[in-house]
């Protein structure tokens, strides 16, 4: 599930839709948790249904580290790409602003940890890197590290709408790390290598 602080807004027409922040969330704001109405297909299930279907997936899922597609019933489905982004994915099935995000600005992720199937060359946003690659969390995963570790105790301390929908798992999982009793994992965990 999104932020419930988010709604869907035609962005442009070269972007199309996105969600956007309606009021201020602050970094280490948890902006989306894998909840009960998500749906996972396996590669197995996405190999036998017909290719209008497998095109719905590919635009509207992504990948976890077993290769399923996790189709959000959302709109969480419709968080768009940016190299800037100020979501991101933790081992932990929830992502984190990284960032603050004002009202009116757009929730976003890089949709390299996403585990995407085919490369494809993003929007000119003045960085370095162009295209997003299916193996983009393999060279990247050091530095989503570093911006979750300085963000992941945020946690903490700001309101957190989404928190009655953590699992008993991950709530143990966040709270061992947050007091210290255990390391952070990896965003490294959530890569996916296709045979």
């Amino acid at each position: 599930m999104i932020h419930p602080h988010t709604e869907l807004r035609f962005v442009n027409d070269e972007v199309g839709h996105g969600v956007v922040a309606t009021q201020f969330i602050p970094a280490g704001t948890i902006t989306w948790v894998l909840d009960k109405l998500d749906r996972q297909f396996t590669p197995q299930q996405f190999q036998k249904m017909n290719e209008l279907y497998q095109h719905i997936l590919e635009t509207y899922s992504f990948r976890n580290n077993h290769g399923n597609f996790v189709l959000c019933w959302d709109h969480g489905r419709f968080v768009n790409h940016s190299f800037k982004s100020n979501c991101l994915s933790t081992a932990y099935d929830f992502e984190i602003a990284i960032r603050d995000i004002e009202a009116g600005e757009q929730l976003t992720d890089d949709y390299g940890y996403l585990n995407i199937s085919t490369p494809f060359k993003a929007a000119n946003e003045g960085t370095k890197r162009k295209t997003v690659y299916p193996n983009d969390l393999e060279t990247y995963y050091p530095i989503w590290d570093k911006l979750l570790a300085a963000n992941f105790p945020k946690i903490a301390t700001v309101s957190q709408p989404l928190a009655p929908l953590l699992t008993a798992k991950m709530k143990i999982e966040m709270d061992k790390v947050l007091k210290g009793e255990k390391p952070l994992a990896s965003i490294l965990e959530l890569y996916y290598k296709s045979k």
